[in-house]
């Protein structure tokens, strides 16, 4: 069982390696921050946590679905292509909700502060 954990938080260290993983993780960070400076409500950062951990899952999904990608060809081949676009997809999918569920509580703290 600890070498499942180990395994797994080796994967997340090696996430750390890839410049679109690491961008998640600094605005994950951007997240706490500001959602720590509006205090949010309990039920705010479990929508914000939900957030973050979508779109870190997705996009190191997305990083693991390349490097597999990759490893099967790197020559220019249309199937691959849809493959990294779905991939790349789901990413910009967990985003763009990530983003509405910060502008919605944007939204509301702003609102009694008008």
């Amino acid at each position: 069982m600890i070498n499942k954990f180990k395994a797994a938080f080796a994967g997340i260290a090696d996430g750390l390696g890839h410049r679109s993983v690491r961008i998640q993780y600094e605005l994950a960070a951007c997240a706490i921050a500001a959602g720590c400076i509006m205090k949010l409500t309990a039920g705010e950062w479990v929508a914000v946590i939900i957030c973050i951990g979508m779109v870190i899952t997705a996009e190191m999904l997305n990083t693991c679905i390349e490097k597999i990608c990759d490893m099967y060809s790197t020559e220019i081949d249309a199937r691959i292509k849809v493959i990294k676009d779905i991939a790349a997809g789901a990413v910009l999918a967990a985003s763009a909700a990530a983003l509405v569920t910060a502008m919605v509580i944007l939204a509301v703290h702003l609102k009694g502060n008008i």
